[in-house]
């Protein structure tokens, strides 16, 4: 039997991928700045999460999730 292991970008690409799908993108942003500090390219990984978001959006998100 062979098992192929994912490295882990390619674990957290998908992780994030899960997340977005599930959470407003401003929380996906602040668990990930939470868990990846001082790791990573995270110009590159913003790029990624919010590639079709507004600053507007964004913050309509956070104000409804806030309560």
């Amino acid at each position: 039997m062979n098992l192929t292991v994912q490295n882990d970008s390619t674990t957290t690409a998908e992780a994030v991928r899960v997340l977005m799908e599930r959470m407003p993108a401003s929380k996906v942003a602040r668990l990930l700045g939470s868990w990846q500090i001082g790791q990573g390219d995270y110009l590159q990984l913003r790029d990624e999460l919010f590639d079709r978001e507004t600053v507007e959006n964004l913050y309509r998100q956070a104000s409804s999730s806030n309560g």
